[in-house]
């Protein structure tokens, strides 16, 4: 069985840490624990876009931290050539990080809704986890929790299973 250490960095709410960590130990059979909470490096911080780069955060954890991790941010990342990310993974490998950011339907100047919030994250952090620890490709099912997000949109649309051909390429790992 797999472990992984899920390490919150900024102002995670523990209900999200806790909801991802039951998913992810129920669904995918890993061994999980959350780690104490620490800021991002500011280097990989651009302030005139507002975010930070998750590739250089991906290379820190990897040369700082041993085992597999999930990186929950609170800040909002980038990766270049796009305007933003939900996530990002090696893949595969054995790091990823999700952002919490644009999942927060406050972001879109929505109500405060808890179960929309933490269902938002357990998507974007299974799908990350799924590309690192399962070294699973982006699905054409968009109803399978490996579809691409490029929108808020695309992620409330999947759901956070995955298909049957995904399920089959993690059996056989």
């Amino acid at each position: 069985m797999k472990s992984l250490r899920i390490m919150p960095f900024g102002d995670v709410p523990d209900y999200i840490l806790t909801a991802i960590s039951e998913e992810l130990r129920a669904s995918l059979n890993l061994i999980t624990e959350i780690g104490e909470p620490r800021g991002l490096p500011k280097e990989f911080y651009n302030p005139i876009r507002g975010q930070y780069l998750a590739e250089k955060i991906l290379d820190f954890i990897y040369q700082k931290f041993k085992g597999n991790i999930l990186a929950v941010s609170s800040e909002d990342l980038y990766a270049e050539g796009l305007n933003f990310v939900f996530g990002q993974a090696e893949l595969p490998g054995r790091v990823c990080i999700i952002s919490l950011h644009r999942l927060n339907p406050k972001f879109y100047r929505e109500p405060e809704n808890k179960l929309l919030f933490i269902e938002r994250a357990v998507k974007e952090a299974k799908h990350e986890v799924c590309h690192a620890l399962f070294g699973l490709r982006h699905c054409n099912d968009s109803s399978c929790v490996m579809s691409f997000s490029n929108t808020i949109f695309d992620v409330d649309r999947k759901s956070k299973e995955l298909c049957e051909r995904c399920k089959r390429k993690i059996l056989r790992k």
